[in-house]
Formats: structure tokens, C-alpha cells, sequence
């Protein structure tokens, strides 16, 4: 297996004991701006992600969400969330992980993600498929939206100014189902491996993504933006899918997008 992703499966083992350890007991919580969580699980996660990656690469960059990081240019970068999912895991909601991915000029080469509360740890490397506990997996066989469960996110702050409701509301009308479970990297972990049949969402960064966009691709999904364009690191719009109703969620997302104008 890929030597960075071994490192980086370690590495989330090992921050996911961390948040495991902190889940079950009283959190110690501040803000970022108005709304935004974090705890000290976050810093004492991000702490030791960002301690080993130095160690062992010191020539990547690390962008990582708690800023503990360095987003120095470099060839090879790290994109770190500590703890996708602080929300819920604030609240004693057990779905939450460890992202952990690298991009190589942009573009996600290795990634893993870790649930410590039910111990499931997905990871892919490019080119090598993509894993959930060592076992193989794939994305769902689907081939309408109508027979569809997809997911999407909401951001924690400007909730009024966003738009996706609306995507939510129509959606939620032509699918089985729409789920928010508050965790963008095991969205998409859930698409890889076929719980999901889609999954967008608005505003996300490259922690968020990194290590997700890997492991639904060498599952054999497909990730674009809202317009089906390439997607890049950081963009306003991602849709994750199993690539069978890829094209038909772009078609919906165009209809909103214009009735919106």
C-alpha cells in the first residue's frame, strides 16, 4: 500500500483515540466567530496530526482546519480536519472522524477517514482502490434519483443567506430521501461505499474534502461541482456520486440554480 497513506491511516488511528477518549466526557468548548465549535479534542487532535506529518514530511505543506498548519507551496499537502464534526460531536452525536488527506499539486493522491466511536476507517490511495476496514469497496448500483438516498450539509453560520434549502426542499420531493448527518468527509465516505447515492453540498474547504474526494473515486465514483464542472480543492459547490445518477442530479441542480435568478 501507499507509503503515505499507511502513514496517514497511523496517523488518524492514532488522533481518533484522542476524540474517543474525549467523546463520553464533560467538553471543554469555545467559538470561532458567533457560532462555530471547537474543543479541545480539535486542538489536541490537530496538535498530534500536525506533530507527525511534520516528523515524518517535512517537506509537505499542511493545511489544517484548527490552524495549526503551515500552508507553505509545496509539491505534496497535507489537508487536515481534526474533527469533522465537532458539532455533533459537542453534542454527544456519534458521527464524527478524522480526515486526513494529501493532494500532490491540487490534486488528492491518498486519503483516510476514521470514525473512532464505530471504529470504521476508510482509505484510498490513487490508482490502488478504495477501502473500509481493508475491505474492498464500491458505490451503490443506482440508476435513478427517484430510487435515490443522497445527503448534503448546511453551514453553521449565514444559515438565511444560504440557498441551499431550496436544493434541500427539491431534492428531498425526487429522492427516497435526503440525510444531514453534519460530517462532510463521512458523506462522502458514505457515497464510496454505496450508504449514499449522492451527496453536495456548498462552501466547503479543503479539509473537508481532500481525503473524501480520493476515496469516492477509486471506489469508482464521480466528483464534480454543482455546474459538472472539475472540482477543485476549496470550490463553492461539490457533488459526490455513484456517477449512474450523476448527470440527472446536475440537471435538477440546474433547474433550482435558474429558478432562483
Amino acid at each position: 500500500m501507499n507509503e503515505y497513506l499507511n502513514r496517514a491511516i497511523e496517523i488518524a488511528r492514532e488522533a481518533g483515540a484522542i476524540l474517543r477518549e474525549g467523546f463520553n466526557r464533560p467538553k471543554q468548548i469555545s467559538y470561532k466567530g458567533e457560532v462555530d465549535l471547537v474543543t479541545e479534542s480539535d486542538k489536541r487532535s490537530e496538535a498530534l496530526v500536525v506533530a507527525r506529518l511534520r516528523n515524518d514530511f517535512p517537506d509537505h505543506g499542511i493545511v489544517a482546519e484548527e490552524g495549526g498548519g503551515a500552508q507553505a507551496v509545496a509539491k505534496y499537502c497535507w489537508h487536515v480536519d481534526p474533527l469533522d464534526g465537532t458539532t455533533n460531536f459537542a453534542h454527544g452525536y456519534p458521527c464524527f472522524a478524522v480526515s486526513i488527506g494529501l493532494a500532490e499539486n491540487g490534486h488528492p493522491i491518498a486519503g483516510a477517514v476514521f470514525n473512532p466511536v464505530y471504529d470504521e476507517l476508510f482509505a484510498a490511495a490513487r490508482g490502488e482502490g478504495a477501502y473500509l476496514n481493508g475491505e474492498r469497496i464500491r458505490v451503490s448500483p443506482v440508476e435513478k434519483l427517484a430510487t435515490s438516498l443522497v445527503a448534503t450539509g448546511f453551514p453553521t453560520h449565514q444559515r438565511k443567506k444560504s440557498a441551499n434549502i431550496n436544493y434541500y426542499w427539491q431534492f428531498t420531493l425526487r429522492s427516497h430521501g435526503v440525510r444531514r448527518d453534519g460530517a462532510a468527509a463521512l458523506d462522502l465516505c458514505a457515497v464510496a461505499c454505496g450508504r449514499f447515492d449522492a451527496f453536495w453540498e456548498f462552501g466547503l474547504k479543503s479539509w473537508d474534502t481532500t481525503a473524501g474526494i480520493v476515496i469516492v473515486e477509486e471506489a469508482g465514483g464521480c466528483i464534480t461541482d454543482l455546474q459538472g464542472q472539475p472540482y477543485h480543492l476549496g470550490g463553492p459547490s461539490i457533488l459526490a456520486s455513484n456517477g449512474r445518477v450523476h448527470r440527472e442530479v446536475l440537471e435538477v441542480a440546474a433547474g433550482i440554480a435558474k429558478d432562483a435568478q
